[in-house]
């Protein structure tokens, strides 16, 4: 038989999102050293580098001028203006990578996931959850990276975040660390064994198993 001999499917997208100070980066780096096949795409910015960062790694850092010309171009796969910076995904570059067949996620606010979804409606949502509003304090708190008035903004904005959790296809909580990478884990391994996938990967063995003229001796 020759049934399961289609081109190869498309990559898969993973959009994740999450307040500020729930963990999704550390998670999302973890999950990709789990699945070397899962590569992330990185946004531009307007927001300044900070100090741990390099840039086309963290973020590819452009000025805002530079920023408002690719919207123009409409170089963006969606973008949108957060805690008064830019940030938005290159068009092409997803794009590209999914039509080669590889798996790609993506780390944007929930109105970037609203851009994508109806672009592509097939993209996989995943929303990161703190376990308490005091820890996702507490974490803020801890980064020692701003100033009290942008945490309590950030707080505030944490909130209305918090509130569109609905619109993704799973939530995971990020309480214990290694429980909630193996939660992104499982969500990615189920993806990669949807049945288009499979049918391609598995096209010899499919082709083997379901062969009329063989006989069980």
């Amino acid at each position: 038989m020759s049934g399961y001999t289609e081109d190869r499917p498309r990559g898969q997208l993973f959009v994740v999102s999450a307040p500020s100070g729930a963990g999704k980066t550390s998670l999302v780096a973890e999950l990709i050293q789990r699945m070397p096949n899962l590569s992330v795409c990185v946004s531009h910015t307007t927001r300044p580098r900070r100090s741990k960062e390099t840039d086309g790694v963290n973020y590819h850092f452009v000025d805002v001028d530079t920023f408002e010309k690719m919207i123009a171009d409409e170089a963006f796969l969606e973008h949108a203006r957060v805690f008064d910076n830019y940030y938005g995904t290159a068009l092409q570059t997803v794009q590209e990578t999914l039509s080669e067949g590889c798996d790609l996620i993506l780390e944007i606010d929930w109105q970037g996931a609203a851009q994508v979804r109806k672009l592509l409606p097939e993209a996989i949502g995943i929303f990161i959850l703190p376990p308490s509003r005091a820890e996702l304090e507490r974490r803020l708190t801890g980064r020692g990276q701003d100033a009290p008035d942008v945490i309590r903004k950030r707080l505030s904005q944490a909130v209305e975040e918090m509130s569109h959790c609905s619109e993704f296809d799973y939530l995971v909580v990020n309480d214990v660390f290694e429980d909630a990478v193996a939660d992104l884990v499982s969500i990615v391994r189920a993806g990669m064994l949807h049945r288009t996938r499979q049918q391609f990967e598995l096209a010899g063995l499919l082709d083997d198993l379901l062969d009329s003229r063989q006989t069980c001796g």
